[in-house]
């Protein structure tokens, strides 16, 4: 007959159930909303940004007006 002394099997079923236990633990903390204490922000921010004015585009010079094609 085998010898079952030195089986792993305990041990392996206490890790696979310890991993199922961390596992259930961090999606509890994750779908909870966090699950640690949080400081209350405030929900509305009001921000007021002044910019200064940009400087107005100059003119782009004009094309010169086309040639009028002789007749021939």
């Amino acid at each position: 007959m085998a010898d079952d002394s030195k089986s792993s099997t305990p041990w392996l079923a206490f890790l696979v159930g310890g991993l199922i236990v961390a596992v259930a633990v961090i999606a509890f903390v994750i779908y909870s909303g966090g699950g640690l204490s949080r400081p209350h922000l405030p929900s509305n921010v009001e921000v007021d940004v002044n910019l200064p004015k940009v400087p107005p585009i100059p003119d782009a010079p004009r094309l010169p007006n086309a040639p009028i094609p002789t007749p021939k």
